[in-house]
This record gives C-alpha cells, sequence and structure tokens, in this order.
C-alpha cells in the first residue's frame, strides 16, 4: 500500500471538491482548504482498509465535517448584495421553468440565461438555502449575516461528491453513456445514436449501470 503522504496527495481533488462548494460564504478558499486536508489526513488514519469500500467514500463527509467546524467557530456566513440579488433571480427564472416544462432547469441553462458561470449560479442557489434574517443586515446594508446550515449541506455535497468519484470510476463506455444522458441531457435514442448502438441496449446498460452505481454508493 502507498505512504500516507503519497495517498493524501492522490486525493487533494476531493478536498478542493468539497472547499470550492463553500466559496464566497465568508471563509477564505485557503482556510477552508486547509482544514479539508486536515479531515482528509483524519480520514486516511482512521480509515478501514479491509472494510470494502473507497477512501472517497469515507473520506468526503470527515473533509466536509473539518470544514464545517470553521462556519461553526465563526457563527455566521456573509453573502453579498449581488450574489442575494442573482440568487432572486435564479429561483425566479427556475420556478418559471418548472412550471413551463415539467422538469427542473439545468445549472448551465440558468447560467446561460444569467449570462454568468455555472460556479456562480451554483453559489446563489446555495445562498437562497440559507435561512436569511431582516435584522440582519450589516450597516452598509451591503451584506447579509446568516447561519449556515451545515448538516444538511454536509449531506447534500457528500452524496454529490461520491456520485462524481463513482461516475470518474466507470468502464470509458459507460462512463460515455451516463455523461451524454445526466451531463448533456441527451435521450436514450439520442445516445444510441453517439454509441452506434441501439435505443434498447441503451435503456438495459443505463439501468445495469444506474444499478451499479446505487450498490456502490450504499455504504
Amino acid at each position: 500500500m502507498e505512504n500516507k503522504q503519497e495517498i493524501a496527495k492522490a486525493n487533494l481533488g476531493l478536498v478542493h471538491a468539497c472547499a470550492k462548494r463553500f466559496k464566497g460564504r465568508g471563509i477564505e478558499y485557503d482556510d477552508l482548504f486547509s482544514a479539508g486536508c486536515v479531515g482528509l489526513l483524519k480520514a486516511i488514519n482512521n480509515f478501514d482498509w479491509d472494510r470494502g469500500i473507497k477512501l472517497s467514500t469515507y473520506a468526503v463527509p470527515v473533509i466536509l465535517g473539518e470544514i464545517k467546524q470553521l462556519f461553526r467557530d465563526s457563527g455566521t456566513v456573509k453573502v453579498s448584495r449581488s450574489l442575494k440579488e442573482l440568487s432572486l433571480k435564479a429561483s425566479k427564472i427556475s420556478d418559471e421553468y418548472l412550471r413551463q416544462h415539467g422538469e427542473e432547469i439545468t445549472v448551465n441553462k440558468l447560467a446561460e440565461i444569467l449570462e454568468t458561470e455555472p460556479d456562480r449560479v451554483v453559489q446563489a442557489l446555495n445562498a437562497s438555502r440559507l435561512p436569511v434574517s431582516l435584522n440582519n443586515l450589516d450597516r452598509d446594508g451591503d451584506e447579509y449575516v446568516t447561519d449556515i446550515p451545515v448538516d444538511s449541506v454536509e449531506e447534500r455535497l457528500s452524496e454529490i461528491i461520491s456520485l462524481r468519484q463513482a461516475v470518474k470510476d466507470l468502464e470509458e463506455e459507460d462512463k460515455k453513456l451516463i455523461i451524454l444522458r445526466y451531463y448533456k441531457h441527451m435521450t436514450q435514442t439520442q445516445t444510441a445514436k453517439v454509441l452506434n448502438i441501439t435505443q434498447v441496449q441503451v435503456s438495459r446498460r443505463e439501468k445495469k449501470i444506474l444499478a451499479n452505481l446505487r450498490n456502490s454508493l450504499a455504504v
């Protein structure tokens, strides 16, 4: 087995993935990343290599737990007025899109409509989930100070990051199918044309892949 330093270096991507989700919430990114690294090292030290699960599955909640502690120590997170305004626009567009199309709008589509970057849209949508108090407007009226629902964010991020890791570990053809279906939002027929197989084959493979993903995440 690799030494712990090599394992940590190979898994720094997990720390970045966790830390980036909390950017713009009142704590410097370097501090978020440092806390995440502490969590990664804790996870490596305590991980049971004989348990039959991936390190990433175990490490993500530990990394997020360390980042969460930063917010607990500070007690608050600040959301800029510009992000709050973007959040309101994004929520309005999302609701309207759902009414018109009967499905949720994608982040990329929202970013296109709002003429901004997808990461900025994600931050705005996350900001809209924070419990804002009208009494917590700062003196200049520029920032809202809010409590962050860290536990629910941790659970959600753990699911997202673990899923991304599981998709990354798929066989190349299976990964391509999932990307076409769930990242590029192609129909099974469109996916079949790209992969040069039948729609029925796409359907069968997709069900099998999703079942395997569920099993890998059900730990």
